[in-house]
């Protein structure tokens, strides 16, 4: 009897499914980690925030069928967790830790001017500053009724040392950056307004007869010195004047304060709001332009 034996099907044409799939998979472990890692300079959470959302990836696969809703599922998933963490969870954490955070809404007539830096945890400081911060703004509030005191940004709830992009010191609960005071050029009224949403990148320029410390960074080769001017909009500068009275009784309420260490404003604005303490000092070449801020921080 002629025996037949018995082949395996093959495919010749089927290719491995490592070969197709290794690319991909790569591709994706390179993209996740470099979002990650951006989520983290930007945001300090947002790079665990991803990795715990991305942890349920295997389940949102079997309960939906189609890829754009699953990215949709994904997205919404991030965006919930995220929202989570910024506004109860880290709060929580960040305070036995020793750093708060700044009110999202006015308290104490202290607000911050765009609310991307609480979004952002870009609010966090130490107990002390919180509450001179406060002081300083009811203070400016009782001499001026109606002034409301602009945070912009201050450090990250967590870890010493960890940097807040671009600053170059707000890494450690101490400093603060606060908003100038305007006027309505239109109405000739004080306003809490200011001509730059971020409260960055819009300057009270040197006059002919000042110091002028930007141009003089930048023929040292500081590039980055006035770089902020470079990138925000300068529309809306027309629309506001330099409040010099209120924005030198925002720096000498500051410097009335015995926790408050150094203050950092451009040199010709020093010169002329005729500001005194050694506490207000030049931050350096290295930095950028304090001509459109105020920084003040802790002993």
């Amino acid at each position: 009897m002629e025996q037949r034996i018995a082949f395996p099907e093959m495919n010749l044409f089927r290719q491995p499914v490592s070969i197709h799939k290794k690319p991909q998979h790569m591709f994706r472990i390179i993209w996740v980690t470099i979002l990650a890692i951006l989520l983290t300079f930007v945001t300090q959470i947002g790079g665990i925030i991803l990795l715990v959302s991305l942890s349920l990836n295997h389940f949102i696969k079997r309960r939906i069928s189609t890829r754009r809703n699953r990215i949709l599922v994904r997205i919404s998933c991030f965006l919930l967790f995220y929202l989570l963490a910024t506004f109860l969870i880290v709060p929580l954490i960040a305070k036995p830790l020793g750093r708060v955070a700044l009110p999202v809404f006015e308290q104490r007539n202290l607000k911050p001017l765009n609310f991307l830096s609480c979004l952002l945890n870009r609010n966090y400081v130490d107990p002390d500053m919180r509450e001179i911060a406060m002081n300083v703004a009811t203070e400016m509030n009782r001499k001026y009724p109606g002034t409301t005191l602009n945070y912009l940004e201050a450090n990250f709830p967590f870890i010493n040392g960890f940097p807040l992009i671009p600053h170059l010191s707000h890494n450690d609960g101490k400093k603060l950056d606060l908003a100038f005071a305007y006027i309505l050029k239109e109405t000739g009224t004080p306003t809490n307004d200011t001509p730059s949403p971020f409260g960055y990148g819009i300057c009270e320029e040197p006059r002919e007869n000042e110091i002028n410390t930007a141009l003089l960074c930048s023929s040292q080769g500081k590039w980055q010195y006035s770089l902020l001017k470079k990138f925000m909009p300068q529309s809306r500068k027309a629309q506001f004047i330099f409040d010099s009275t209120r924005t030198k009784a925002i720096v000498n309420a500051f410097v009335a304060q015995n926790n408050i260490g150094k203050i950092f404003i451009e040199p010709h604005l020093k010169t002329r709001l005729n500001l005194t303490s050694d506490k207000i000092r030049f931050h350096g070449c290295q930095a950028v332009r304090h001509d459109d801020h105020i920084h003040v921080q802790l002993k």
